[in-house]
């Protein structure tokens, strides 16, 4: 469970270097620019949820969402 953007920046970097890609290599793929992938990657709490999700897409990692059960 990803719980934390330092989580989700530390995932990002790994799942990028597993690929054996640059960081501008990533962003180009992605769509985003340069100083967007680098903030990402450093656990930047604001970076936008919409061009997270397309870094994410672009390295090929699911994003799993849960709604707590109503214990109810």
């Amino acid at each position: 469970m990803v719980a934390s953007p330092r989580q989700i920046g530390s995932t990002v970097k790994a799942a990028r270097n597993a690929l054996g890609a640059t960081q501008r290599q990533l962003a180009l793929a992605a769509g985003t620019g340069l100083r967007f992938v680098i903030d990402l990657e450093r656990g930047k709490a604001t970076c936008e949820i919409g061009k997270t999700l397309d870094v994410l897409n672009a390295l090929g990692v699911r994003v799993i969402l849960e709604a707590p059960v109503d214990a109810a």
